[in-house]
C-alpha cells in the first residue's frame, strides 16, 4: 500500500520559516518523482516544488529563492523548507509521487500517488 504522510504545517508570522516534510511508504523511492502542490480556498491546487530521481529541482517562480526541496532517499522523505512566508502563501501543501521522470513536473495529472495534506498558515 502506498502512503504519502506529511507533517509540519503550522501558523507561522510573514517574514516567518516553516519546514514541511513527506514520507513515502510502499514504493521503491528513489526511483519517485516527488512534488509539492498547493490549494488555497477557492483556488486551484497549483505546483510548488518538484525533486526528480536526479536530484533536480524545480519551482514555481512564486516560490523561487524562497523556499528549499530536498530529499533524502535512505530515509524515503521530502523537505520543502520555506522561508520569507508571505500571507499568500497560505494554503493546504499536498505531497505527490510519481515513478519516472517527464518533463511535466508541474502538472497534477501526471502524478499518482498523493498525501492528505498539511496546512500552512502565514498570518500575523
Amino acid at each position: 500500500q502506498v502512503r504519502l504522510v506529511e507533517s509540519g504545517g503550522n501558523l507561522v508570522q510573514p517574514g516567518g520559516s516553516l519546514r514541511v516534510s513527506c514520507v513515502v511508504s510502499g514504493v521503491t523511492f528513489n526511483t519517485y518523482t516527488v512534488a509539492w502542490f498547493r490549494q488555497a480556498p477557492g483556488r486551484e491546487r497549483d505546483f510548488v516544488s518538484a525533486i526528480d530521481r536526479g536530484f533536480k529541482v524545480y519551482y514555481n517562480d512564486a516560490v523561487k529563492g524562497r523556499f528549499t526541496l530536498s530529499r533524502d532517499n535512505a530515509e524515503n522523505t521530502v523537505v520543502l523548507q520555506m522561508n520569507s512566508l508571505k500571507p499568500e502563501d497560505t494554503a493546504v501543501y499536498f505531497c505527490a509521487a510519481y515513478s519516472g521522470g517527464t518533463p511535466y513536473v508541474d502538472d497534477k495529472d501526471e502524478y499518482t500517488y498523493w498525501g492528505q495534506g498539511t496546512q500552512v498558515t502565514v498570518s500575523s
